[in-house]
């Protein structure tokens, strides 16, 4: 007998689960919305070059390569089987591109981006858009990590005004704030900045790896980070240098100030200075709610696409500090795919870590739990009629309900409701059918009302 199991990085969910993941995304959704983005869906696999060369080397290696379906083996010779077999997991790699021309989505940002390449003809830009759907990794599982995992994205392409920036930094804020977050960091930075951190060092050529470099130090500390640019051949000096600018410590306009004057001979980092400290200003107009902004001078993001404003974001008060969101801008994404000139920037909310934080901090509201608002009791065939009545009458008024199945003892049909979390039982026995006056009871509460049968729909309503 088989014994039933899921891949390692992959999750069922049950409906208890889901039914607060879809409140979740509703959410984000609705903040997406007033903001003027629009939904869009791409599938879930990609032709494998779509997808490579835009992650960086680490990330590359995490896409999930598909198997070309059917008689995939068709056109290679046994030989090259036989020699792949002989040298190993080294052969498998140089079989795998005439095995594997499909792949996993890796994110949702070069879809989108191949799609406008696809699509720019028909289009208005600026274009926004919103996507919700999953993304995998070919990494290895561990808390708060996972293979397959949701991603909620929003971009807008076909615009280089700052403005986009600094109402995605609003967007965070909103939509988290709305979750009930009350400890929230928006990290901030400018791609430009970290060429300038190259720059000052004279070290334009080594660019990719300082920032690589800089982009684990949350993991690996100064020592490590140091340990690593030694490796790449960057001398001690220089990295004392850069130490001392990306260690700089106080308010987002001293570093702004300290930045200015370091980088008066780096024309990319003064750039990224002006740049930020645009956004910045101009994100003062916009309401704010609940979360910290914050210029994160070792705030790197690895991936090799972005090109001025990056962001990440942090939520505190949990047993684990985690990112749950982060983003950036790109100004010709759409380039590698022979549409050029549309610059664009986006953000990723990251829906599982969230989901994590909020299950920690208990803040999914209680009438996320149960997408059942009323259970009616079931006392036979007698009052089946006016049950079924009364069902119908609450699904027109937009209630959700449902007939317990079985003419059982009521505490066991209470009993049904309370561990489904339905909130209110609906009590019709012959003598409420007969008086046309029902009888309504919160489980929560425990109090119990009158109420004829024409205002239920009412009342349930008004204690939603």
């Amino acid at each position: 007998m088989q014994k039933p199991s899921i891949p390692k990085g992959t999750r069922d969910f049950a409906p208890d689960v889901m039914l607060k993941r879809e409140w979740l995304f509703n959410t984000i959704k609705t903040v997406f919305r007033k903001y003027g983005y629009m939904p869009l869906e791409t599938p879930s696999m990609e032709n494998l070059s779509v997808l490579t060369g835009k992650y960086g080397e680490e990330g590359d290696r995490l896409i999930y390569k598909v198997l070309d379906s059917g008689d995939y083996l068709r056109g290679i010779s046994a030989e090259n089987i036989a020699d792949a077999q002989a040298e190993g997991i080294r052969g498998a790699a140089k079989l795998a591109p005439k095995l594997a021309e499909k792949a996993l989505r890796y994110d949702l940002t070069v879809p989108f981006a191949r799609f406008v390449a696809m699509n720019h003809t028909m289009m208005t830009f600026p274009f926004k858009r919103y996507q919700i759907q999953p993304v995998w990794r070919a990494d290895s599982p561990q808390a708060n990590r996972y293979r397959e995992f949701y991603q909620c994205d929003a971009d807008v392409v076909g615009a280089e005004s700052l403005v986009y920036d600094a109402e995605f930094v609003a967007i965070y804020d909103e939509a988290l704030s709305n979750m009930g977050l009350q400890d929230i960091t928006i990290q901030i930075n400018n791609r430009k900045i970290l060429t300038g951190y190259a720059e000052y060092i004279q070290q334009t050529a080594k660019f990719t790896e300082i920032c690589v470099a800089i982009d684990k130090w949350d993991k690996i500390g100064a020592a490590g980070v140091k340990k690593e640019l030694l490796e790449k051949e960057i001398a001690e000096n220089d990295i004392d240098k850069l130490f001392e600018v990306i260690s700089f410590e106080g308010s987002n306009a001293e570093k702004l100030a300290f930045l200015s004057e370091k980088f008066v001979n780096c024309p990319e980092g003064s750039k990224g200075v002006a740049e930020l400290t645009e956004v910045l200003a101009l994100h003062k107009y916009l309401r704010g709610y609940n979360a910290k902004v914050e210029f994160t001078l070792l705030l790197a993001r690895g991936l090799n696409y972005y090109t001025g404003t990056i962001y990440e974001v942090r939520a505190g008060g949990t047993s684990v500090s985690v990112s749950i969101g982060g983003g950036g801008r790109y100004d010709n994404l759409t380039g590698v795919f022979g549409v050029s000139g549309l610059s664009g920037i986006g953000i990723s909310f990251g829906a599982d870590r969230i989901y994590n934080v909020l299950q920690e901090l208990n803040l999914f509201p209680e009438n996320s739990v149960s997408g059942i608002q009323v259970l009616v009791v079931n006392f036979g065939k007698e009052t089946l009629s006016g049950c079924l009545e009364a069902l119908q009458n609450l699904r027109d008024a937009g209630i959700s309900a449902e007939y317990y199945p079985k003419d059982i003892k009521m505490g066991k049909q209470f009993g049904y409701a309370d561990k489904k979390g339905i909130p209110f039982v609906l009590i019709i026995g012959g003598e409420e059918m007969a008086n046309g006056v029902y009888k309504v009871k919160n489980l929560g509460t425990g109090v119990e009302m009158s109420i004829a049968k024409q205002e239920i729909a009412n009342f349930i309503s008004s204690e939603k």
